[in-house]
């Protein structure tokens, strides 16, 4: 997995500050980002965060860059209506020789881990098998249509992959470009960084949290499972380690404040 926070709303607290300044002042539009101190700054942000107005943290984004997950992930992420995402497409991109990601449980079974790989295998031969099948077929169709050699080789491979894809694991990697505005990335942090969320997303919300604390500490001073800010929302459910997880993000804040 590699995530990269590739842009973001410059000075995000400071923006989010004059948003919250617009709502409680007869402030001049020219004038709202006069005065915005760090410390007034962390003062809006802690008042927002105090009477629950969280409509103002909205005005700044973040954009990531992410490979190296799985079309699994994808599906759960994707969830997330709140944010916007570009994806790559396997219509267009053929999986040559496919990566994929491995369940750590699986990887830690030599026995399962070799079964894997062998389906890994056996996709990708499937694939290419099927892709080469397909391709031989509509290249004829293209040059009887009249297209040129390179023309109907092209146009013969996308039309092939859109229906060969089908036989691809969900455990096949792709990339993602995913961009979300701070109110949003609190809610997905509260549920992705939560013990209960899938392994492989809550190692991606857990990068991501510490790649926005890093430029924006003071507006995700209290982002992360819900435990971290308060008790448990999980019910019968819950993991029973709440005490270990506000240890471990406690940490984690203390790390990237060095």
């Amino acid at each position: 997995m590699n995530v990269q926070l590739i842009a973001y709303t410059p000075f995000p607290e400071k923006v989010i500050s004059a948003a919250a300044k617009n709502c409680y002042s007869a402030a001049a539009v020219d004038t709202l980002m006069d005065g915005l101190t760090e410390e007034k700054t962390e003062s809006f942000l802690t008042m927002l965060t105090e009477i629950g107005h969280a409509s103002p943290i909205e005005h700044a984004s973040f954009t990531f860059a992410i490979e190296g997950v799985s079309r699994s992930l994808l599906a759960q992420i994707t969830r997330h209506r709140m944010a916007s995402f570009s994806v790559q497409s396997q219509r267009y991109v053929r999986e040559h020789a496919f990566e994929y990601v491995v369940p750590h449980e699986i990887e830690d079974n030599p026995e399962a881990a070799a079964l894997f790989r062998k389906a890994m295998e056996d996709d990708q031969k499937t694939y290419e098998v099927l892709t080469e099948m397909l391709m031989k077929k509509h290249k004829q169709t293209f040059l009887e249509e009249g297209c040129s050699e390179k023309q109907a080789e092209q146009k013969a491979q996308k039309k092939a992959i859109e229906d060969a894809r089908y036989v691809l694991p969900n455990a096949c990697t792709t990339k993602i470009v995913m961009t979300a505005n701070a109110r949003s990335l609190h809610n997905f942090f509260q549920l992705r960084c939560c013990n209960r969320a899938q392994w492989e997303i809550r190692e991606l919300a857990e990068e991501m949290y510490r790649l926005v604390y890093e430029v924006a500490p003071t507006l995700f001073r209290n982002a992360g499972p819900s435990c971290t800010c308060g008790g448990c929302t999980e019910g019968k459910m819950t993991c029973g380690k709440a005490a270990e997880v506000r240890e471990k993000y406690r940490r984690i804040r203390e790390e990237l404040s060095r």
